[in-house]
């Protein structure tokens, strides 16, 4: 299981981001959805490491968060309220969160087992530092990839040229991502072992 445990960066100096939030990743495919557990901190449950993955990279493109990724067990049955979920996986999250603070890319992954948490921690990291990097004229052509559209279907929504499009996916680093998502997505799943 993959406890996500996410807090507000410089939430004393910026505005509540919780409530937006919560509404954004409410349709999420979570066993227990992310819910405010103290302040500016939500948590969430997931059984998926894809999920996983899409959940860290889309909070790492919003920006103002820290990422904390607990791996392991959970005690079952798991409760109605995220909040009170109890288990090796959320403690894990909550030492995850807190080294988040200080890491570069703002996520890190802790697990039973030390290695496979800092290989899962490692190719997550890398591709989290290249999303949040992107430009935004980066970000739309990989968002209209993501959509499933061709390039030349891409150029033609974002009113440049399919040549365009291609500069801007490769300076976006978009087949590095599509290669890091997968490979984070395989090492949390053995993290998860």
């Amino acid at each position: 299981m993959y406890v996500l445990t996410v807090d507000q960066r410089g939430s004393r100096r910026d505005i509540d981001r919780v409530a937006p939030l919560l509404t954004d990743l409410a349709e999420r495919p979570l066993l227990r959805p992310f819910e405010r557990t103290a302040g500016d901190e939500v948590q969430a449950v997931a059984d998926d490491p894809a999920t996983v993955v899409d959940l860290v990279l889309d909070l790492v493109r919003r920006g103002h968060w820290s990422i904390g990724v607990g791996v392991g067990v959970v005690e079952e049955p798991l409760p109605a309220q995220t909040r009170a979920g109890r288990g090796p996986a959320f403690e894990a999250a909550r030492v995850a969160v807190e080294r988040a603070k200080k890491a570069p890319a703002a996520v890190t992954v802790e697990a039973e087992d030390p290695d496979a948490a800092q290989d899962a921690d490692t190719a997550l990291s890398l591709v989290a530092l290249l999303v949040a990097r992107r430009s935004p004229q980066g970000q739309a052509a990989v968002d209209l990839m993501q959509r499933g559209l061709t390039q030349a279907e891409a150029a033609a929504e974002l009113g440049i040229s399919k040549q365009a499009v291609s500069q801007r996916l490769s300076a976006a680093g978009w087949q590095a991502e599509v290669a890091g998502r997968r490979l984070a997505t395989r090492l949390l799943g053995r993290a998860d072992r």
